[in-house]
């Protein structure tokens, strides 16, 4: 059976190690990964040609013809 704790915060994990340790539980630390930077990189840079109005404006028909 896996448990899992989140949002523990710092100064109580050493408490949840140690009663783990002495129960003989295995401790797996799992970090969220960061978004990919080039993903990052091009919604930053789509927001950005939105404000300096590069973007164009379509209707709801015009996304759904081109999702056909």
């Amino acid at each position: 059976m896996d448990i899992i704790l989140k949002n523990v915060k710092k100064k109580d994990f050493p408490v949840f190690q140690s009663l783990a340790k002495s129960l003989g539980f295995e401790i797996v630390e799992e970090k969220e990964k960061p978004y990919n930077p080039e993903f990052v990189k091009e919604i930053l840079q789509g927001r950005k040609d939105i404000k300096e109005g590069k973007g164009i404006k379509m209707t709801m028909e015009e996304i759904q013809a081109l999702c056909r």
